[in-house]
């Protein structure tokens, strides 16, 4: 079982922002970021590259969307972790997102200082292999 120093994470965001803002906060918590992809697509090749933990990754982008590069992520490495986020989360949404094999699912929707928080304890969680 990783500690928190040794959880690589790997964030996925098309907005740059929100991308950066997880990355930094995972950082100063002792994560250790490998990497940030602008889409589902930069995630499959980035993962391929550097082999995260966990992925924490946003539903909603443009091409390959959070649950398909789930769905991509966990067929090449069943092992591997997903915390998706999304700004639209409802029962359907979640229960897509645990059939592509996400770990857990997020709603954005008290913003992203609760969201930042969150991630951090479920980051480590599911690393962990607990959820």
């Amino acid at each position: 079982m990783p500690d928190q120093q040794a959880v690589r994470v790997l964030v996925v965001d098309d907005t740059e922002h929100v991308r950066t803002v997880v990355a930094d906060m995972l950082r100063l918590d002792g994560f250790d970021v490998v990497g940030t992809a602008p889409d589902g697509a930069a995630a499959l090749a980035l993962a391929a590259e550097t082999d995260p933990h966990v992925v924490v990754m946003d539903l909603m982008m443009p091409g390959i969307d959070g649950i398909e590069a789930t769905r991509q992520l966990r067929a090449a490495r069943p092992g591997q972790q997903v915390v998706l986020y999304t700004a639209y989360l409802d029962p359907d949404v979640a229960a897509r997102a645990r059939e592509a094999g996400a770990a857990l699912c997020l709603g954005k929707v008290e913003g992203l200082p609760r969201l930042e928080r969150e991630l951090v304890r479920l980051t480590l969680a599911v690393a962990r292999g607990s959820s």
